[in-house]
């Protein structure tokens, strides 16, 4: 077997559902095209960051010099059937009910980045890059083969669905590339009419300053009314668009034991969230990603929740 075979497998045995190799080379002038007028629409809301590192956001030899493959990994985080409670509660996004995924992705992609020092036999460097980094991820995990970019702007693989987390290695060392997938979900627009506040917008264009996501994560301050009211009892995120996602519903679900999952972080009780100090909030998310937002906003986020609950 050759190597590129030996680091798809190492990283299927790490416990990633789907790894693909692409060149590191700028992403398609497409792509660019889109991402610019997304940031000459404002669309970006308060993601200042967005704003940042243009250059190497489109092109990795930018993060890595002399950067030459791009192993870009996915994993399924599909949920088993849940239980809510019965108390008044905010619903929290699906991905942000497991551990948080940024250090475990990084954990399993050094670990690869290993092995391929292993078998190269030489001096290669690397670069991980897990969502934080300024990279065009869904692009390049596009031309890495592992799935389309659907309406909805997630990335979709045909077998897995949307639910999908991507991590990204990048190296000087060269590996065989993959070709992308000739998929598309033109004819149907199900995650656009499930989108509660209209971020979707019909013109193919995604407009965060809308999406719920965006409100209750990065959007400091007080969110206005209409959409406030639009926010339901959702707490952290939004799975709206994607669980009208045909491809999620015949879509496996996680099977990775190792990712760690917390049922208990489906509902939670607002009353929990509200009557919450500091070292609580530190000591009950420390491995989530809703410790990212600050205990600020999500109770500001609760007091919309809470708020939607006694007009229901």
């Amino acid at each position: 077997m050759k190597i590129t075979g030996r680091v798809k497998e190492k990283a299927l045995e790490l416990g990633f559902d789907l790894v693909g190799i692409a060149p590191a080379t700028a992403i398609e002038d497409y792509h660019q095209q889109m991402f610019s007028q997304w940031l000459k629409n404002n669309y970006a809301g308060q993601m200042e960051y967005m704003r940042r590192n243009l250059d190497k956001r489109i092109d990795p030899a930018r993060l890595l010099d002399g950067a030459r493959s791009i192993i870009v990994v996915g994993l399924n985080y599909k949920l088993p059937k849940e239980v809510s409670s019965n108390k008044p509660f905010g619903r929290v996004a699906r991905y942000a009910r497991y551990e948080d995924y940024h250090g475990f992705f990084k954990r399993y992609l050094w670990r690869l980045a290993e092995f391929i020092i292993s078998q190269a036999g030489g001096d290669v460097r690397f670069k991980v890059c897990v969502d934080s980094a300024p990279l065009a991820e869904r692009a390049f995990a596009v031309r890495a083969g592992l799935g389309f970019i659907a309406k909805n702007h997630m990335l979709i693989n045909p077998e897995l669905g949307p639910e999908i987390l991507l991590g990204e290695l990048i190296t000087d060392f060269e590996l065989e590339q993959d070709k992308p997938v000739e998929l598309s979900c033109a004819g149907c627009d199900r995650c656009i009419k499930a989108c509660p506040t209209g971020a979707l917008r019909p013109d193919g264009q995604f407009d965060a300053r809308r999406c719920i996501s965006y409100l209750t994560i990065e959007h400091s301050g007080q969110i206005e009314k209409d959409l406030a009211d639009r926010m339901g009892n959702r707490l952290f995120g939004c799975d709206e668009c994607v669980l009208a996602c045909p491809y999620q519903h015949k879509a496996p679900l996680c099977g990775n034991d190792s990712f760690k999952y917390y049922p208990d972080r489906s509902d939670i009780a607002l009353d929990t969230i509200l009557n919450m100090d500091d070292e609580e909030f530190a000591a009950g998310f420390k491995d989530s990603p809703l410790l990212r937002t600050g205990l600020d906003v999500l109770k500001r986020n609760a007091q919309i929740c809470l708020g939607n609950s006694r007009q229901g």
